[in-house]
């Protein structure tokens, strides 16, 4: 059964229709809640559906290959023994543009992405705050054909920053939510003290506090695929959740808590993130299969599964804290949320508002990101909402998001952020799109 937890994964698409427009939010009529424990079901099964399909798919084309390959039976153990290896060899994900740490505390690290020439620009700083469930921070430098950082910087704002997340270990299994917003705050202040704040996925709604807390320190927010509203769409994490700690409380998320020794494993997460659509993963293995002899194909496979795999686990305190107060209270959107005292009011927010979702995110539906322009204090005219075609994980390193969706949003935060005058940002937006490789002729890689 899935733990609630969201994730910087989903289907990471690089072609079709581009762009869907977003639904009108003030016309919108609110869908009715289905029962959690009927939607988990209805999802299970058609989930087994789609990996019988899949499996079938992949047997059919085994056995032509095999009739076409009859002749040589050493190059089918050659091929399968390829793919054996080429499955289990796998690597820590690394950062792939010039940085350097400024600020580091046992649980994050600021790392500065600003090129030696760009120290000065007139141009305020940018802050990537990236996912974090299970997984490497990297997922936003996630290669150098497919970097949201280097497609930041190519859009103008030149002077960017990102926050790493550190593994959990047992030192810091009790750091909570005022120690990472606290975080934020140190790195915005060393920034100049005032900044763009970007937040993918869970970044997304812990900018989103911040934002909340501190809107004299945030000169634009853009929140991509982060729930807002935890309750809104039609959700595995969210009928889960409900489900759960409707009938047992916190008791199942402390009891994997306490098996990783006061640390949500990340292993533990990895495995919820297979369970929710494992017809991703039977495809991607077997698609390795059928294209081992593509390197190509072998090394996107390699990119994915050496970030995908690679797991790190999340303290324990800050866990437990999210999933009480806002995967199963909703108090987020509700106005209820405090921390250490203080109302976060998301309507204290009146800066600019940019808001990217997947089409088909599982992960994060639409809805839930959306319903964050009804709840802050922002004018209708500076709030931006775009939907992009594609899943979750496509939202922060699909090709097509990086050079489709996401360049027109930093040219309005470019705009936002510089004296100089605005329609400059034209030529940025076109840079910025060549920052990224085009994914024409490219092979897909299934991503859950």
């Amino acid at each position: 059964m899935s733990t609630a937890i969201g994730s910087g994964t989903g289907t990471a698409r690089d072609d079709g229709p581009r762009v869907v427009d977003a639904p009108d939010a003030a016309t919108e009529t609110p869908l009715a809640q289905p029962d959690p424990l009927r939607y988990l079901l209805s999802y299970n099964v058609r989930n087994i559906g789609k990996v019988v399909s899949e499996v079938g798919r992949a047997t059919r084309t085994a056995w032509i290959d095999s009739i076409q390959r009859i002749a040589s039976p050493g190059d089918a153990a050659r091929r399968n023994l390829l793919w054996f290896s080429t499955m289990a060899d796998r690597r820590e994900p690394t950062w792939h543009l010039d940085n350097e740490v400024v600020l580091s505390t046992p649980f994050a690290a600021l790392r500065d992405f600003t090129a030696q020439g760009h120290r000065d620009d007139d141009v305020i700083p940018t802050i990537v705050l990236p996912p974090q469930a299970g997984h490497s921070s990297t997922v936003i430098d996630y290669s150098p054909q497919q970097s949201q950082l280097a497609m930041i910087r190519a859009a103008g704002l030149t002077r960017v920053y990102a926050l790493e997340w550190k593994p959990a270990t047992s030192a810091t299994r009790n750091v909570g939510i005022t120690d990472y917003l606290t975080v934020i705050d140190r790195s915005i202040r060393r920034m100049g003290g005032r900044a763009n704040v970007v937040g993918d996925c869970q970044g997304g709604w812990l900018a989103a506090i911040y934002a909340a807390l501190h809107p004299e320190r945030v000169n634009t927010l853009t929140l991509a695929g982060a729930p807002i509203d935890f309750h809104a769409g039609e959700s595995v994490i969210s009928a889960s959740t409900k489900l759960m700690a409707g009938t047992m409380g916190l008791a199942p998320y402390k009891a994997l808590v306490a098996m990783g020794g006061g640390n949500m494993p990340g292993r533990a997460v990895l495995s919820n993130f297979i369970s929710i659509q494992p017809q991703s993963e039977v495809s991607r293995q077997l698609q390795l299969l059928e294209n081992i002899d593509d390197p190509k194909h072998v090394e996107r496979y390699r990119v994915f599964e050496d970030w995908f795999k690679h797991t790190q686990d999340i303290p324990g305190a800050f866990y437990l804290w999210l999933v009480e107060n806002l995967f199963w209270k909703n108090k987020l959107i509700t106005g209820d949320l405090t921390v250490d005292g203080r109302k976060v009011d998301m309507g204290a927010i009146t800066c600019p508002l940019l808001l990217l979702a997947g089409s088909t995110d599982h992960i994060t539906p639409p809805p839930q990101l959306f319903a964050a322009a009804d709840a802050v204090g922002t004018p209708e005219r500076d709030i931006t909402r775009r939907t992009a075609t594609g899943g979750h994980l496509g939202l922060f390193m699909g090709r097509d998001a990086l050079r489709q969706d996401w360049p027109p949003l930093m040219a309005e935060v470019y705009a936002h952020s510089t004296p100089k005058p605005s329609g400059k940002s034209a030529g940025r937006r076109r840079n910025s799109v060549r920052a990224v490789a085009d994914p024409a002729g490219t092979h897909r890689v299934p991503a859950p």
